[in-house]
């Protein structure tokens, strides 16, 4: 009697993942967009964007070379297709993927995409939020002259913290319900936010608000410049920013905050409605402070206040020190000395003469020496700047062009605060385990593409975290916390690890069983419905 062939695969939190892709038919948009070559490839490039979303969404970090290894361990027929082998998802097919996407526009692919999915989950997008972050990219990158074309791989303010290699920007836009970004675009790593915001206004904003009616953008200060809130009121788009606190306007406002009268908002925070005409474009300009943020920023302050006066009194020192040819120059240095300075003044100023010999020792009677001009006073800490500068912390202002009484300042600041759901996707992509750390390709074309898979990741992410809070909600179950208390508002990430230990087992290659399937990820599945079942029986 021959013995039975025993084999299993790892299927863990990927049958949810496989399944959103399913569900929002990302397969089927990219194929239609950008169909196969050659009628004897074995795998579509819509099959190959769902094996790198599988990769990225499997938090391993695998490169390219390594998928076919990766997928060897995993059911490929019930996450993928019945026809797929893991041997047909090499980096050869993977690299010609990206190719064929970047050819076709790797920022129009991922609109048409991300339409698609707003609209099958029903979101409506009130406002749209808008940021931009960095990665860094390893390797030696040959400069082809072509600037144009693609995004240039070059050095650049670094928010990951690594200036010494190049970097590439990615813009995102999301929806401001579930996160999820609608729009996408790479640049060049040394592109400045206030132009790349510009630019994205420009050329995508009109386009984004007809697909998705939002009533407002929402950014923070790089998108407040004059040429850009010009534009946004030709295009009549209402933004939320916040207002950069280096205008002159916004410094007044903020020196004259004590004649204001602040209202109570919820969560700690007091504000008071100024009308403006920044850049010719009406407004209502909002000026908040925060208790908490007033409290942290002046426990910084009270340490860069000491580091900072005694770094200015040594300054000062240090210019006393100095000979000028002349009273003037000596005042013009000091001048120019004061202007720089932040918290200390000086008091009973005087430009002394002095002579100067060339020779050391007593000088000769006829020998008057040259005059020489040194700078005295007294020194001292200004409390009034001081006082400003206190006074100031916690306090920032956020502007609008909606200037209707409908909404409120609360509602306004709210809308601002809704930023944080493009910094929460910025973290994900961020994360060690996620695809970033593959950012090592033979072009900047195949990164600008890879990009577009990155966020199509965290569209996936998303759309998977609301469905389920959604579902959960309105079905009235419940899934154990990390605490393990019932909870309707679990994050994707938590139950992507409740369910690892999930494996196909194989007998024979034709007998297939799901194995350690458990109450708690039973919760899941019921209430995502009949194709997570398919996936999972």
């Amino acid at each position: 009697m021959e013995s039975l062939q025993y084999s299993s695969k790892g299927l863990d939190h990927l049958g949810l993942v496989s399944g959103m892709c399913n569900e929002l038919g990302v397969i089927e948009c990219i194929d239609s967009i950008v169909p196969k070559d050659n009628k004897n490839v074995k795998i579509s490039n819509g099959e190959l964007v769902l094996a790198m979303i599988l990769n990225g969404l499997g938090f391993v970090g695998r490169t390219l070379h390594m998928f076919p290894q990766y997928f060897n361990s995993k059911p490929v027929d019930r996450l993928i297709g019945s026809h797929i082998n893991p041997e047909f998802i090499n980096d050869d097919a993977l690299g010609r993927c990206l190719d064929s996407l970047y050819a076709a526009d790797v920022s129009k692919i991922y609109q048409t995409l991300s339409t698609k999915v707003v609209k099958h989950l029903g979101l409506s997008c009130n406002s749209l939020n808008l940021d931009s972050t960095s990665f860094h990219v390893d390797g030696v990158y040959a400069d082809d002259g072509d600037t144009t074309s693609h995004i240039k791989l070059t050095k650049g303010y670094s928010r990951d913290h690594r200036p010494d290699l190049n970097q590439v920007i990615l813009n995102l836009i999301t929806e401001n319900q579930a996160g999820i970004p609608v729009y996408m675009q790479a640049s060049s790593g040394n592109t400045n936010d206030v132009q790349g915001f510009k630019n994205i206004v420009k050329s995508h904003i009109k386009s984004l608000k007809d697909a998705h009616n939002n009533k407002y953008l929402v950014a923070d200060s790089s998108l407040y410049c004059t040429d850009t809130i010009q534009m946004l009121a030709e295009q009549k788009q209402l933004f939320i920013t916040r207002v950069p606190q280096k205008l002159k306007e916004a410094k007044q406002l903020i020196k004259s905050a004590s004649n204001q009268v602040f209202t109570k908002l919820d969560d700690g925070y007091h504000g008071c409605i100024i009308d403006s005409n920044y850049a010719d474009v009406p407004q209502k300009w909002l000026l908040v402070k925060s208790d908490a943020a007033s409290k942290r920023e002046l426990q910084i302050f009270k340490k860069k206040l000491h580091k900072e006066t005694t770094k200015e009194l040594k300054e000062y020192n240090k210019l006393c020190t100095q000979l000028f040819n002349c009273h003037d120059d000596a005042l013009i240095a000091f001048d120019k000395w004061q202007k720089k300075q932040s918290f200390i003044k000086v008091d009973n100023v005087q430009i002394s003469s002095h002579a100067q010999f060339k020779k050391t020792g007593r000088p000769k009677k006829d020998d008057t020496g040259t005059a020489v001009y040194r700078i005295s006073g007294s020194a001292y800490s200004c409390l009034d700047k001081v006082k400003d500068a206190k006074e100031a912390k916690g306090m920032f202002i956020i502007a609008t062009s909606d200037c209707s009484n409908k909404l409120t300042m609360q509602d306004m600041l709210t809308q601002y605060k809704s930023q944080q759901n493009v910094e929460k996707g910025f973290r994900f992509l961020k994360s060690p385990d996620f695809l970033t750390s593959s950012l090592y390709l033979k072009s900047p074309a195949r990164i600008e593409a890879l990009l577009m898979i990155m966020t199509a990741c965290l569209m996936i992410y998303a759309a998977l975290e609301h469905k389920i809070r959604k579902e959960l909600k309105a079905q009235d179950a419940y899934f154990p916390s990390m605490k393990n208390k019932p909870c309707q508002k679990p994050t994707a990430r938590w139950v992507f690890q409740c369910f690892i230990g999930i494996h196909e087992l194989n007998i024979d290659n034709n007998n297939k069983k799901v194995l350690n399937l458990k109450d708690l990820h039973m919760v899941i599945i019921n209430t995502l419905g009949p194709p997570y079942h398919e996936i999972y029986s």
